[in-house]
């Protein structure tokens, strides 16, 4: 369970008719804290991108209707783990820092963070019977492939929304989710 973990606030206040925002944050928070956490590794950046997310989301999107609200958190969410990912490209590049794991905050791993919704998020994920190997297989792909799958199986996208959110074709999508799920069955094959 989540109790130890971090946990999010909005910082930005929110008036009274969008406390369906508030309904809808509080579902999505630790969904995308995981897909966040998968995509750095890193607890802190983590939940910075979230929190970033669900600020842009409140700041400039609250009176869009709510039936769009996941599409535009998930392209947001996207966005700010691809900066995150070039940034990181960047410091490495400037400053010839190792890829080594600093982080000291063992206690926030994946395994601690539990999504409520009863929905099973993928096939895949439900024929696994270890979720360690399932999500070292996961941080193993490449990050567009992780991101195709993340939205296609975990959030439940059609390819259209996975291509909006992700910012690319509706090809790239069926490509990245088509070689996820192949790299993701072999590794669970082997290591299963």
């Amino acid at each position: 369970m989540l109790e130890s973990g971090p946990t999010f606030s909005n910082s930005v206040e929110v008036k009274a008719p969008s406390l369906k925002l508030d309904d809808f944050l509080s579902q999505v928070e630790r969904r995308a804290y995981r897909t966040a956490i998968l995509s750095t590794r890193k607890p802190a950046d983590a939940l910075d991108i979230v929190q970033d997310a669900m600020t842009q989301l409140v700041q400039h999107y609250r009176e869009r209707p709510a039936e769009e609200w996941p599409l535009l958190f998930q392209r947001i969410l996207q966005h700010r783990i691809m900066d995150w990912h070039r940034q990181q490209t960047r410091q490495k590049k400037w400053f010839w820092q190792t890829t080594a794991n600093l982080d000291d905050d063992e206690e926030y791993e994946i395994n601690f963070v539990v999504d409520e919704r009863e929905q099973d998020p993928a096939e895949l994920v439900a024929r696994a019977s270890d979720i360690d190997c399932v999500i070292q297989a996961l941080e193993q792909l490449p990050l567009r492939q992780r991101q195709a799958f993340m939205l296609r199986a975990w959030e439940g996208f059609d390819v259209q929304e996975t291509a909006a959110s992700m910012g690319c074709s509706e090809g790239s999508v069926k490509t990245h989710y088509f070689r996820a799920l192949q790299t993701l069955r072999e590794h669970l094959r082997n290591n299963g």
